[in-house]
């Protein structure tokens, strides 16, 4: 995946908890690109300690991201915290990655311990958010079988055309109107 226009100093962090998740990503002038058939293993911290991903405000890891994270490490070999210090109740869409077959300990609303690697399967599940909508779509796109998303308006809300978008990278995606 190539994305062109992109400001290089503002990736800075989102770069760096991605690469520790194992995504490696390139930038080259304002461009960076994302090579296909990345085998993501988490990066344990000094001494083998299982690392943490917190967000926080700017310049640190963008809040709206962690979800993402987080799904992305249902699928890195290893095991790592994910931390939501800056808004409540964000993480209880975990239940529904769980219901896919994700190995994930919710501690409590800010904090998620997932295992990995794990595979995901295709279910029915409805978005409560913008956010959680996007994980969970990624979750989607991963698993095996079918998977149906309820309440897309959370999605669309903050992603216009997005199932066009993912079609256009190869996913294979309906928008079914009810």
């Amino acid at each position: 995946m190539t994305i062109h226009q992109v400001e290089p100093e503002n990736l800075r962090m989102i770069q760096m908890v991605f690469r520790r998740l194992g995504v490696r990503m390139n930038i080259e002038g304002y461009t960076l690109r994302v090579p296909a058939q990345q085998r993501f293993e988490i990066q344990s911290d000094l001494g083998g300690a299982i690392p943490r991903i917190d967000d926080a405000p700017w310049p640190g890891f963008p809040a709206d991201l962690t979800s993402i994270a987080l799904v992305v490490a249902t699928q890195a070999t290893g095991t790592v915290v994910i931390h939501e210090k800056m808004f409540e109740s964000r993480l209880f869409f975990v239940d529904s990655l769980i219901s896919m077959g994700a190995k994930i300990v919710l501690c409590d609303p800010h904090r998620a311990v997932v295992i990995g690697p794990a595979p995901l399967y295709g279910c029915e599940l409805s978005t409560p958010d913008i956010r959680a909508g996007m994980a969970l779509l990624i979750a989607a796109l991963s698993a095996k079988g079918r998977s149906v998303i309820h309440n897309i308006r959370q999605i669309d809300r903050g992603y216009e055309n997005i199932d066009g978008r993912l079609r256009e990278l190869g996913a294979r995606i309906d928008r079914i109107l009810v």
